[in-house]
C-alpha cells in the first residue's frame, strides 16, 4: 500500500485565516480556539469548573464538610481569580485541595491565606521531587522548551502574536503578573489507589501516569464525577516538543481503560471543557485511548518490519475518521512526533538508517552537503524555489544546512548570513500558518523572532537558580545539582571532596574526581564551606559573587582555601569564579 507524506501542515496557504489580533494561523486553530474560551462551567449540582484563567482548569466540588479545590494553578493570583468566581456561588469553607500533578499546583497558598489557616493536601508522592528536579538540574531546558512551547515570548498582536497554546488560551494571563509562586507540598501523600472521605464525600484517588509520573484521577463515586489529566481537548501528548520524559502510550491507556470502566456522568479534565453524559463521556474516551494503541500498535509493526524513523512517519498516520472528535484531532502535538517518541522511547535513538549510526558533528556535516549541492548560492536557490512551490519539507531542509553550517559567536551551530537566517525564517512561518498544532505554531515562530534578532534566548541556555527557588527548596538538592554544571577541562586532574554545612543544620557534600561530582553526606570531606541558605542562594543566583560573600562574612572556608576555590571554579557558575 502506497503512503503519502503526514500532513502536519497544508500543502497550501489555502488553510490560512486571520484572528482577532491578526494572527495568521490554520484556520482550525481558531475553532479549536473557542473550546477553550474563559467560563465558570455548572458541571453538575455542587461541581464547578474554572476554564480558561491559564493553561489549567481549576475544579471545586463542594462536600457536606466543606469545598475541595482540585488543581491551584500556576500562580497565587491564578488561584485568587478563580477563588472570587467560586465565591460567586458557594460560600462553603474550604475543607481540602487535592493536586492532580505537579505542573499546577503554585496557588496554593491563596486558598490557605482564603481559609487561614492549613487544610489537609492530596497528591502523589513524587510530587515535590518533580518540581525540585525541574528546578535544578534541567532548568534551562524545561525554561527554554516552555518558551517555545507556549508562545511566551511571541507578539500580542500581529501575524506572528499566539492563537492559542492548544490546551487553554495562554500558559499564564498577563494580568496575573507577576506571578507569584506559592506551593505548598502535599502532606496526605498517594502511591496507590486509596479510597477515603474528604469534605464527607467518598473520593477514590488511583495513580494514572499522564504528561507526568505523578498523575492521580479523582473519582467521587456519589457524585458521578471524574476528574482527570488524561482526556484532553487534543491528541494526547505523547511527545512533547518542549523535551519530557518518555509517556508510554500503554500506560496512558491503562488510565483512560479505568475511566472507561467508572462510567462516570461527568468527566473534568485538567484541561478543556467539563464533558458530561455517560454516553458522550464514553464515545470520546474510547476514542482518546483508542488513538494511543493505534500509534503503538503501527509504530511496533513497522519498527518490526525495519522501519527507519523517515519510513515510520509515512507508515503510520492516525486514520482519518478519528476526527470526528475534537480529542483526537491534532490541536496540541502532531501523530508524526508521536510515532517518533514512541521509536526512542521503545527502542532508542538508533533506527537502523546506517548514515546515522556515526553522524558527523552539525556544522561539519552541513558544510559538507552544501559543499556537494555546489555550494551556499546554489542551495540558497533551491530552498527559495521549494519554498516558492509549497516544499517546505524540503526547503527547510535546505534552509537549515545555511544556517548550521556556521558558528555563531556563542559556539553554537547557528550562523550563516542575514539573507540564509531569512530565508529559514521565512520556511517556518509559512509552517507555522498551514499547522494544526499550537505546540508547531509556537515553536516555530519562536525560533523565527530569534533568527530575524527580535528575541534572544540567551538566557534560556544558561543554567540559572531563582533565588526564592533555592531559599524555599533543600539545599542539599540544590548542591548536588550542581554535578550537572562541572566543566571537565577545569576539573581534570582535581581530586577533592568539599563539606558544605549550612547554618540551618544540613550537611551536604560534593566529591570532585575524574572530572564528575559526585554527591555525598560530607563525611570525611578535605575541606569545608559553611554558608547559610541565604548566603547558598546569593551565590547560586548570582546575585553575589564568592569573594563578596566571604568579605561579607556570609561564607567560610575551612582547611584549603586555594583548593575549594579552585574546585568551585570548576562549575558553570559566574559566581563562583575569582
Amino acid at each position: 500500500m502506497s503512503r503519502s507524506i503526514p500532513a502536519s501542515f497544508a500543502s497550501d496557504d489555502s488553510v490560512v485565516t486571520t484572528g482577532p489580533r491578526g494572527q495568521r494561523a490554520h484556520h482550525q486553530q481558531f475553532t479549536h480556539l473557542e473550546r477553550l474560551a474563559e467560563g465558570f462551567h455548572q458541571v453538575t449540582d455542587h461541581v464547578w469548573c474554572q476554564v480558561g484563567n491559564g493553561l489549567s482548569n481549576q475544579t471545586f466540588i463542594e462536600g457536606p464538610e466543606g469545598l475541595i479545590v482540585i488543581d491551584t494553578g500556576e500562580s497565587i493570583e491564578e488561584m485568587n481569580t478563580s477563588l472570587s468566581a467560586i465565591r460567586q456561588h458557594c460560600s462553603a469553607p474550604i475543607a481540602a485541595i487535592i493536586y492532580t500533578h505537579y505542573h499546577y499546583c503554585s496557588g496554593t497558598r491563596a486558598v490557605l491565606k482564603e481559609q487561614n489557616g492549613d487544610v489537609p493536601i492530596w497528591g502523589h508522592y513524587g510530587i515535590e521531587k518533580n518540581l525540585q528536579t525541574m528546578a535544578t538540574e534541567i532548568s534551562p531546558t524545561g525554561g527554554r522548551g516552555l518558551v517555545h512551547q507556549f508562545s511566551m515570548l511571541l507578539p500580542e498582536d500581529g501575524p506572528d502574536a499566539a492563537a492559542s497554546v492548544g490546551l487553554g488560551l495562554y500558559y499564564r494571563r498577563a494580568e496575573h503578573a507577576p506571578f507569584t509562586s506559592g506551593f505548598v507540598a502535599p502532606n496526605h501523600l498517594i502511591s496507590e489507589t486509596t479510597e477515603t472521605t474528604i469534605a464527607g464525600l467518598k473520593v477514590q484517588m488511583t495513580p494514572a501516569p499522564s504528561d507526568a509520573d505523578d498523575n492521580i484521577t479523582i473519582f467521587f463515586p456519589d457524585l458521578g464525577v471524574c476528574v482527570n489529566n488524561l482526556v484532553w481537548p487534543a491528541l494526547f501528548n505523547v511527545f512533547a516538543i518542549r523535551g519530557e520524559a518518555y509517556r508510554d502510550p500503554r500506560v496512558l491507556i491503562s488510565g483512560l481503560d479505568q475511566i472507561l470502566a467508572m462510567r462516570p456522568d461527568h468527566l473534568v479534565g485538567a484541561h478543556g471543557p467539563p464533558i458530561t453524559g455517560k454516553d458522550t463521556i464514553s464515545a470520546g474516551v474510547i476514542d482518546a485511548r483508542d488513538a494511543l494503541q493505534y500509534l503503538w500498535d503501527q509504530t511496533v509493526r513497522g519498527l518490526n518490519r525495519g522501519l527507519t524513523q523517515g519510513e515510520l512517519i509515512e507508515f503510520v498516520q492516525l486514520p482519518n475518521f478519528f476526527e470526528r472528535s475534537y480529542l483526537t484531532q491534532q490541536n496540541y502535538g502532531l501523530v508524526e512526533h508521536h510515532v517518533r517518541q514512541i521509536h526512542n522511547g521503545l527502542v532508542g535513538w538508533f533506527d537502523g538508517e546506517e548514515s546515522s549510526l556515526f553522524p558527523l558533528p552539525t556544522m561539519k556535516r552541513c558544510q559538507r552537503l552544501i559543499e556537494g549541492f555546489g555550494g551556499r548560492k546554489t542551495v540558497f536557490n533551491q530552498a527559495e524555489n521549494a519554498l516558492k512551490e509549497n516544499d517546505l519539507r524540503w526547503a527547510l531542509e535546505l534552509a537549515t544546512w545555511l544556517v548550521r553550517s556556521e558558528e555563531n559567536p556563542a559556539g553554537r551551530a547557528d550562523g550563516g548570513s542575514i539573507e540564509e537566517r531569512g530565508l529559514l525564517a521565512n520556511v517556518l512561518r509559512e509552517i507555522s500558518q498551514r499547522t494544526t498544532s499550537a505546540n508547531i505554531r509556537g515553536w516555530c515562530l519562536t525560533r523565527v523572532l530569534e533568527l530575524e534578532e527580535k528575541i534572544d534566548l540567551t538566557r534560556f541556555r544558561t543554567h540559572r537558580f531563582g533565588h526564592s527557588q533555592v531559599l524555599a527548596g533543600s539545599a542539599e538538592i540544590f548542591i548536588h545539582s550542581l554535578k550537572v554544571l562541572i566543566d571537565p577541562l577545569k576539573a581534570e586532574g582535581l581530586n577533592m571532596h568539599l563539606r558544605w554545612k549550612i547554618t540551618n543544620g544540613i550537611t551536604t557534600g560534593l566529591w570532585v574526581r575524574n572530572c564528575v561530582a559526585i554527591p555525598t553526606d560530607g563525611a570525611d570531606a578535605d575541606n569545608e564551606i559553611v554558608l547559610s541558605q541565604e548566603a547558598l542562594a546569593d551565590l547560586l543566583s548570582g546575585r553575589s559573587s564568592l569573594d563578596e560573600t566571604i568579605s561579607e562574612g556570609k561564607v567560610e572556608i575551612n582547611g584549603d582555601a586555594s583548593q575549594t576555590r579552585q574546585l568551585l571554579g570548576c562549575f558553570d557558575l559566574s559566581s563562583f569564579l575569582n
